[in-house]
């Protein structure tokens, strides 16, 4: 067993074993989505999230052991290697820690106490830290000549080597440490200059305000590090100084006289030049960090909610980006997202020509048999939602408002204009709006993440770690549905497990020069997908109506002869076993248990053959706004109103509401109980009734409440 199992285990709290486990599986190339799904019974069934934050602490950790190899190269080089120095950086693993270690020998600048050890002060400040020199400002004369002038100068060299010598000190640092850890205030005030500016104003909850370091949420945080990145606030982060000061001093100086003297007057210098700002700044990276983390799990789980959206499924869809002076762009999409037909209409002000989009929008439902209608939540997608409210239609029609954030992103990339060669941006993203409709996840992948607008500073947090986050959101979200191999598009199936950009081009490619795919063991003729990308993708690739039934499951190939081996002994055949649930009841899966294939797998498959493909996404709901609310004016105290979440932060969710500006329900008004995590009480595109607690009209504010409203 490594050390990186004992540390990983012991983070996570997840045994021993079962972190090996899934190390070697890493290793061996598997993705996170195949291991949680298909190798339930070498990791003891740990699922995706504990899978994933064991394959973050081993990139981690492999990271430290990267940054111990430069560090024993570069103390080594400079001949100052110990055998203990060596054996405390490789028993090391924290990170802080072993900085702290090679600090004293990490290549710095020329600073004020290099300066003074190539005069050859270092002897002096020695002589100074053993405190026992009656006279030091005669034995510093000694030490004069060359550069050094005086006595005087000698003994300023002989403090800046202390004070280094005191900022770099293990002991020191913790010191300091500690006192930040318990006491540090965060505090951020206006620059004066600024103050009455128009930026300004956003940020006047910091004009001057403090708290302990420990309490700053994280929306606050990146809030003043956002504001002070543009020159609006001063924020800085500060301790009890004194008693910081005196613990130091008193591990430095002993008794009293001219040597304790000068040692305080150093150790004072070390602390509030060197070791303070190092330690601030280290805390300042800490809660930035912290903070990041906080506000990228909120922007994952908000990512994955939206990814997760129940879809209406393939039906034909009439969808509508609604503006008022350039009209209503109107698509009409078939079961399989293709555009058939594009217009657009003018019912709303200046134009208001509201008769004949009328009956043009009755006309394309009957000609094209629209099943659903699907309005963009953007301008004018109140007053749109009701003008086709008003219309008749000879046949029942659905009508949903859908989330435009991204469309535009989308309409204008390489994507779209692949897909859409000849059609202006106006109407690929009222496709895209129609498409969101029927396959969310399908639609959303084209995208950015970072784009579709369900994060909160998401421009402020480090993007490296945004990227890697946002992106195994995606794919986890993608494998967990499953894609159907003969339509979906290219974006989709670069996220499915073991593909990416280059296998997924491949495949699509191939179906188009070969037509749809009859079986999964076809993709093995897909260049370059081998045996092993072909054993990471096949289980969460779908083929409707494929010979072998169990291509349309999500039982994996490798597992097909233990369902085929159920058939023959209930007598039947593989397809006859899938489609009678009396048959699969008969069947005792602790027949089938070997070395490789447990109850766990084993479970899997009989839930796969009791509904195979299943979609684990809910069914999709109508909605529609109060009818007597349309501006902020129409908003009164105590008013109870439907709405559709559209954000979850931290500290509340915001609501649609139907007025153009969405309100808040603070974290304190979600519930009538205490509620830690918003996500706990609510989720994204969740229809909620609220009440109406506050209007701000200035700063266009709306405070909302769903305490003791009944849901």
């Amino acid at each position: 067993m490594n050390v990186f199992t004992k540390i990983i285990a012991e983070k996570l709290a997840i045994p021993d074993g079962q972190v090996e486990s899934t190390l070697k599986l890493l290793d061996e190339g598997c993705t996170i989505p195949f291991i949680s799904r298909y190798r339930k019974e070498r990791t003891g069934g740990l699922n995706e999230v504990q899978v994933a934050a064991i394959s973050e602490w081993n990139d981690r950790l492999k990271e430290t052991a990267r940054r111990k190899e430069t560090i024993i190269s570069t103390i080594t080089e400079q001949g100052n290697m110990t055998d203990e120095l060596k054996r405390r950086i490789d028993e090391c693993w924290d990170a802080t820690v072993l900085e702290d270690i090679y600090l004293p020998y990490r290549p710095k600048r020329r600073t004020r106490a290099s300066i003074a050890r190539e005069l050859g002060l270092e002897p002096l400040a020695e002589l100074l830290l053993r405190q026992r020199e009656q006279n030091p400002e005669r034995a510093a004369e000694r030490f004069v000549g060359g550069e050094v002038k005086n006595a005087e100068q000698a003994l300023k060299g002989a403090q800046d080597i202390i004070a280094e010598q005191v900022s770099e000190d293990e002991r020191s640092r913790a010191v300091v440490r500690q006192a930040f850890r318990r006491g540090a205030v965060i505090s951020s005030k206006v620059v004066k200059a600024k103050r009455d500016s128009d930026e300004a104003r956003k940020y006047s909850d910091y004009f001057d305000w403090s708290e302990p370091l420990r309490r700053c949420t994280s929306h606050r945080l990146l809030a003043m590090r956002r504001g002070e990145r543009e020159g609006i606030l001063r924020v800085s982060i500060s301790i009890d100084e004194e008693a910081c000061l005196a613990q130091l001093c008193r591990h430095y100086v002993h008794g009293r006289g001219p040597c304790q003297k000068l040692v305080e007057e150093a150790v004072d210098g070390g602390f509030h030049r060197l070791l303070c700002p190092s330690i601030e700044n280290e805390f300042a990276g800490k809660s930035k960090e912290r903070a990041d983390d906080e506000a990228i799990e909120v922007f994952r789980e908000n990512l994955r909610q939206l990814l997760l959206a129940p879809p209406l499924g393939q039906k034909r869809v009439l969808a509508i980006d609604p503006g008022f002076r350039t009209g209503c762009k109107v698509v009409c999409i078939d079961e399989q997202g293709n555009l058939l037909h594009h217009t657009a209409i003018f019912p709303h002000p200046p134009q208001r020509y509201r008769m004949q989009a009328k009956i043009e929008v009755e006309r394309l439902v009957d000609n094209y048999d629209i099943e659903a209608i699907a309005i963009g939540n953007g301008t004018a997608s109140r007053e749109t939602s009701e003008f086709v409210g008003e219309l008749e239609f000879g046949h029942d029609v659905k009508t949903f408002v859908v989330s435009e954030d991204g469309a535009s992103i989308y309409s204008a990339s390489q994507t779209a204009r692949d897909e859409f060669p000849n059609e202006d941006v106006t109407v690929r993203g009222a496709v895209s709006i129609g498409r969101r409709l029927m396959d969310p996840l399908a639609e959303l992948v084209k995208i950015d993440a970072k784009n579709i607008g369900v994060g909160q500073y998401q421009h402020d947090v480090d993007q490296t770690k945004l990227r890697h986050s946002l992106d195994q959101t995606v794919e986890l979200s993608v494998n967990s549905v499953g894609v159907d191999l003969n339509t979906a598009s290219q974006q989709l199936l670069t996220y499915i497990s073991g593909l990416g950009p280059s296998l997924a081009k491949n495949i699509v490619d191939y179906r188009r020069e070969n037509g749809a795919f009859t079986s999964r063991s076809q993709l093995k003729k897909v260049p370059r997908l081998g045996p092993a990308a072909f054993q990471q993708c096949a289980g969460f690739l779908r083929i409707r109506g494929a010979k072998n039934p169990l291509d349309g499951s999500a039982v994996h190939p490798e597992s097909y002869g233990i369902v085929e081996q159920m058939a023959r002994d209930a007598q039947c055949s593989v397809a006859e076993l899938m489609a009678d649930k009396d048959r699969q009841k008969t069947i005792d899966i602790k027949k089938y248990v070997t070395p490789d294939v447990g109850l766990p797998t084993l479970s899997d498959i009989m839930k796969e053959l009791e509904k195979p493909g299943r979609d684990p996404r809910e069914q999709i709901e109508e909605f529609s706004f109060s009818k007597d609310v349309h501006t902020m004016d129409d908003l009164a105290e105590g008013m109870l109103l439907p709405g559709i979440v559209t954000n979850i932060t931290k500290f509340g969710c915001f609501v649609d509401i139907g007025v153009h500006n969405d309100g808040l329900v603070h974290i304190s008004h979600l519930s009538d109980r205490f509620v830690s995590n918003p996500a706990d009480i609510v989720h994204l595109h969740q229809h909620v009734m609220v009440k109406v607690i506050e209007v701000d009209y200035r700063r266009n504010r709306i405070s909302l409440s769903m305490k003791g409203v009944q849901q």
